[in-house]
């Protein structure tokens, strides 16, 4: 009988231990509007739901909404976040620049020439200049994918071949830049460059090495690919909901904590990175009829010179819309 007594406390006690442990289980979702195979989902997701599982014993774990399964289209994805139509999403500072002013002159040339760069340079200055500006939410990583080359159908690897030069910038805000070099800024999704090289709609258009292989393929439509270009950023985010992070355990909110800021963010950073060296890769055996410049250290100290004309313009209209620090804020970045 006592046998009896003890074998059914045991049950109950793995019953309600089970129980236990799954009541205190959470599933976080995640919306990104690029596809599955997208680098940003096969590194630093991918490694953020393995940590999250792993540190956990499995009771915080992930899934993942690509392909705008949560809400189509890049835009709204802060806002989601926000909303709570996902418990985290992935962004682009650069669709909703009102929201970023701050965070937007990390798009800027300057001191970084790739991601894993200009991403701690964001980190060593986050808290004091760009915090704020994700005051409603709970940032996991913040960081940036380099625009290094330019794919154009005319040599535009010097000051004279720049000039007249119908050209899509990384970022609308880098127009000035675009405009002292002597070119002609030209906005135009990353969906449509392929069409404007080939219809003679741009001449050139600022770029990834990941643009110019597949599945962007600028290779095919480009005369000149042209490299030691200055080089200019797109700002990225990942970002939880505030009230689900708080609904959480204190427990999991370590985790999230732990893994959260500069180790996600250089995650972000190596998933760009890491796509243009296999581009790079691909690229050199590759049998494809642009060909491949780099820019020479006397045009590449006259296209500085430009961007540091540029550079002043877009400070004085960060003053006239009350943001007297831009340029601090840009120092920073750049130390």
């Amino acid at each position: 009988m006592a046998k009896a007594r003890f074998t059914m406390v045991l049950a109950l006690a793995s019953a309600f231990g089970i129980f236990a442990q799954t009541a205190n289980s959470e599933e976080l979702t995640v919306a990104t509007f690029v596809p599955p195979q997208h680098h940003t989902n096969t590194v630093m997701f991918k490694w953020f739901g393995e940590e999250l599982e792993k540190r956990s014993g499995g009771t915080l774990t992930m899934k993942l909404f690509p392909a705008g399964q949560l809400g189509a289209g890049p835009v709204q994805q802060y806002k989601r976040a926000v909303e709570g139509v996902a418990d985290i999403t992935f962004g682009v500072s650069a669709y909703t620049p009102a929201l970023f002013p701050k965070s937007m002159l990390a798009i800027l040339p300057g001191a970084s020439e790739n991601a894993d760069e200009s991403t701690r340079r964001i980190w060593a200055s986050f808290d004091e200049f760009l915090a704020d500006e994700y005051a409603d939410v709970k940032v996991l990583a913040v960081g940036t994918v380099a625009g290094n080359l330019l794919a154009a159908t005319r040599d535009v690897s010097t000051m004279e071949g720049l000039k007249g030069a119908k050209l899509v910038p990384y970022a609308a805000m880098t127009s000035p830049i675009v405009e002292a070099l002597g070119a002609v800024p030209v906005q135009m999704p990353v969906t449509e460059m392929y069409t404007g090289l080939s219809t003679g709609t741009i001449d050139a258009t600022m770029a990834s090495y990941n643009n110019i292989t597949p599945p962007w393929n600028f290779w095919d439509v480009s005369t000149y690919v042209v490299a030691n270009v200055p080089v200019s950023f797109a700002v990225t985010f990942a970002v939880m909901n505030k009230e689900r992070y708080m609904s959480l355990s204190p427990e999991h909110r370590a985790i999230i904590d732990e893994l959260a800021g500069l180790p996600m963010s250089l995650k972000l950073a190596e998933s760009f990175d890491g796509a243009d060296e296999t581009s790079r890769k691909m690229m050199a055996e590759a049998d494809k009829p642009y060909k491949f410049v780099e820019v020479s250290d006397e045009e590449r100290a006259k296209m500085d010179a430009a961007v540091v004309v540029g550079l002043d313009t877009i400070f004085a209209d960060y003053e006239s819309r009350g943001i007297n620090n831009a340029r601090q804020i840009y120092e920073a970045l750049n130390r």
